[in-house]
């Protein structure tokens, strides 16, 4: 599996930090990373009362091809209602871009003590939010509602931090925090009969202090010094689209180097000692990206991946961020495309043109071989450094043809065909999804050695070499990490570095009512409790890597089972209030007593593991709104 993480991050104030020792902010994800470092609470911070809080950011799959939206702050809150800014900068996110990736935010110094929440706080007035429709096509959201369908301009996601995700920053000792904004559990978006879109939001963060669900991190900024004797380099953090320049407001990072690091410097390709000896060679603020993995015990970012230089987008060309749909000579269209231009700016475009030459560098994500524009394919992700020549929105075109392709790992999304009646040497899948887009939306006619061999996603043929498949049984939702074999040459359609059961990923529940419910549940026990899908809303689904379960499909109601132990944390809110609770039963039973005394349940979100064959959610964490009952039901 690739080892790529995505990061977002959150606006942080540190006006009531002495700035002195603002060394270092955290790279933002999809899901956002933060490293936090504890200060002391008076405005004279000492280095001795100081420590340091890594932020990552990082999301769940959904249907939008793009959502980009303003992170205005992220807000850390004391044990003793003393609050933190965390983010020096408004900043710009795509979450759709970072559901396998962490970004770091920010680096930044703390005061010391015990944190028990986080909030992210996000600016909807300015959102580029595309969906698909019912034909795979991108639409455009221009309207973006709360549950009650008042209009969204700002919102505030939170997350409490206790149990295992307790966060303490303590004298001389680095702490990380990854919030993942998850986009399935917190939006849903329902078309009118002329297939306008509206898009309701209620949000949902996780946490995640001790790197339980660790993804590949990405580092995003200008190179500030080479240490060849240390292995290590560092870079001044610009995370997302904050131009690469001496700003250090979000800090630095230290990022660590093996001989096993491949570099990508100026398009030319280099692996350990060698890279780093050419990163030292290059003048200070050389733009960088860094793909890697934060390491605990010591703490630190170990990179796997460099690109400086004009290998990095913003430079001297355009570059196009997307997956191959379709390919018919050397003219390749790009799906989902983010195009950033030279000048720094940023667009959207559905679909994109793209020329390819002989003369075109053709590059492989982790490898440092030659490879030519025939191993181009469709359904391959990809980068594409070249020119923008033409700007309409429904001939877009980029000429690649001086330029450079660089194949990422791509994705796919589908269920085992274990029982496949078609006689293949290969892992067979019945493919739903490439990366993010529909299957429906690729021609995959030349992808094969003659026409009866193009890949059909009904047969995808999936060569996963060695890999121990015996766990795999027919129609499990799987995913495959790997690359699209070259084009005009399958058999195999893809050659895969990893394969996910995603039935035994953590899953999120959950389940909304309108109007608001006096009764929830259909069944309990002492540790259970079965789901009532009476009066169920617009948010009733179990999201997991990808996949999604519509409950009201289920032959069976879907219940919520408390872990062996019956112990996790357990919360109500209602009005401004919070009551958390380690104990199921005693969670149950306020619940109880709550509606007796006139409350209703609005929504309940649930995390844990899920079992499609019983229905049946396993967590220690279920979170629940509750308002004053206005409607008997």
């Amino acid at each position: 599996m690739s080892n790529f993480s995505i990061i977002e991050y959150k606006r942080i104030s540190l006006s009531s930090i002495n700035k002195s020792i603002v060394k270092m902010l955290l790279v933002c994800l999809l899901a956002v990373s933060l490293v936090l470092v504890g200060c002391s609470q008076s405005d004279d911070v000492s280095e001795e009362n100081a420590s340091e809080l890594v932020i990552g950011l990082t999301d769940a799959k959904g249907d939008f091809v793009t959502y980009t939206v303003d992170v205005t702050s992220i807000t850390m809150v004391k044990a003793n209602g003393a609050v933190v800014q965390v983010l020096p900068l408004t900043t710009r996110v795509d979450f759709a871009q970072y559901t396998e990736l962490t970004e770091f935010l920010t680096a930044a110094m703390v005061p010391h003590g015990v944190y028990v929440q986080a909030i992210m706080s996000l600016d909807y007035s300015n959102a580029d939010i595309w969906v698909e429709d019912d034909n795979g096509d991108a639409v455009k959201v221009e309207s973006i509602q709360d549950v009650d369908g008042n209009p969204i301009v700002t919102l505030d996601a939170s997350v409490r931090l206790e149990g295992r995700n307790k966060l303490v920053i303590s004298n001389g000792s680095p702490a990380h925090i990854t919030l993942d904004f998850d986009l399935e559990a917190s939006n849903r978006v329902v078309f009118d009969t002329a297939g306008i879109p509206t898009q309701i939001v209620a949000p949902f963060l996780l946490a995640d202090v001790e790197l339980t669900k660790p993804k590949p991190h990405r580092l995003r900024g200008p190179l500030a010094s080479v240490d060849l004797d240390d292995s290590s380099f560092d870079i001044i953090i610009r995370p997302f689209r904050h131009r690469h320049r001496d700003d250090r407001r979000f800090g630095t990072l230290k990022v660590v180097t093996n001989d096993a690091t491949v570099y990508d410097i100026n398009n030319d390709s280099y692996i350990g000692a060698e890279g780093l000896r050419t990163m030292n060679s290059l003048p200070l603020l050389t733009a960088t990206v860094v793909i890697g993995d934060l390491k605990l015990n010591p703490r630190r970012f170990m990179a796997r991946e460099v690109y400086a230089g004009s290998s990095v987008p913003g430079g001297t060309l355009d570059v196009v961020n997307g997956t191959v749909l379709a390919r018919t000579g050397n003219r390749l269209t790009v799906r989902g495309a983010t195009l950033i231009r030279a000048d720094g700016s940023v667009i959207f475009n559905d679909r994109v043109n793209v020329t390819v030459a002989d003369s075109t560098r053709v590059k492989k994500q982790l490898s440092t071989k030659k490879h030519d524009i025939s191993e181009i394919s469709v359904g391959q992700k990809v980068s594409i450094f070249g020119e923008l020549t033409d700007n309409r929105i429904d001939s877009t075109h980029v000429d690649a043809s001086e330029g450079v392709v660089r194949m990422k790992v791509t994705k796919l999304y589908g269920t085992s065909m274990v029982d496949s009646a078609l006689v293949s040497p290969y892992f067979m899948m019945n493919l739903q999804r490439i990366n993010r887009t529909r299957i429906s939306q690729f021609d995959f006619t030349g992808t094969g050695i003659d026409a009866a061999n193009d890949a059909d996603s009904g047969n995808y043929e999936v060569d996963t070499g060695a890999m121990d498949l015996s766990d795999i049984t027919n129609n499990l939702a799987v995913k495959a990490f790997g690359f699209v074999t070259p084009f005009a040459s399958a058999p195999a359609d893809f050659v895969a570095t990893t394969l996910v059961d995603l039935t035994k990923l953590p899953a999120v529940l959950t389940l909304n009512w309108k109007p608001e419910t006096t009764v929830p549940f259909d069944a309990m026990t002492e540790n259970s409790v079965t789901l009532s899908l009476r009066g169920a809303a617009l948010f009733h689904h179990v999201g997991r890597g990808g996949a999604v379960v519509d409950l009201s499909t289920l032959n069976i109601a879907p219940v919520i089972q408390a872990n062996e132990f019956s112990r996790g944390l357990f919360e109500i809110r209602e009005r401004a209030s919070r009551q958390l609770h380690t104990s199921f039963y005693n969670f149950i039973d306020d619940i109880e007593k709550r509606l007796d005394n006139g409350s209703a349940m609005k929504r309940i979100v649930v995390t844990g593991f899920f079992d499609d064959a019983t229905a049946t959610l396993t967590t220690n964490a279920v979170e629940v709104v509750m308002v004053e009952s206005v409607v008997g039901n």
